[in-house]
């Protein structure tokens, strides 16, 4: 049986929440906050719920959680089109290594990047 967790006041804003939402310190808001501001200077045009996918992604990462807000909200965008929009990890899955695979998609990212009114180009480190 399964019973709720006891209901705390945050902190943050002096409110009831629950254990899980007092996880979140003030530093990662403003993590979420800033790749938020990058992401949206990257990809104006970047519909709401991918964007929220993507910071959801770069805050989850492991190596992107750490980066700069405008490296990981990069990284995090190219990474979600790659793996969302493409054949990918199809590719993969079929034989062909990361830097043939990436050549394959390149251009596909490049178009769904432009339509979101991304102005940076693909470089071969991304």
């Amino acid at each position: 049986m399964h019973l709720p967790r006891p209901v705390r006041r945050s902190r943050l804003h002096g409110t009831f929440a629950s254990s899980a939402e007092d996880r979140f310190s003030e530093s990662d808001v403003a993590k979420r906050s800033e790749i938020e501001i990058a992401l949206r200077r990257l990809a104006p045009r970047i519909p709401r719920h991918e964007f929220a996918a993507v910071v959801d992604h770069a805050l989850d990462s492991p190596g992107l959680n750490v980066a700069m807000a405008e490296t990981a909200a990069w990284l995090s965008l190219v990474a979600y089109v790659r793996h969302t929009f493409t054949d990918y990890d199809e590719l993969l899955h079929e034989g062909y290594d990361q830097e043939s695979a990436r050549f394959f998609v390149v251009s596909e990212i490049g178009a769904i990047l432009e339509g979101w009114g991304v102005r940076r180009r693909l470089t071969a480190d991304d």
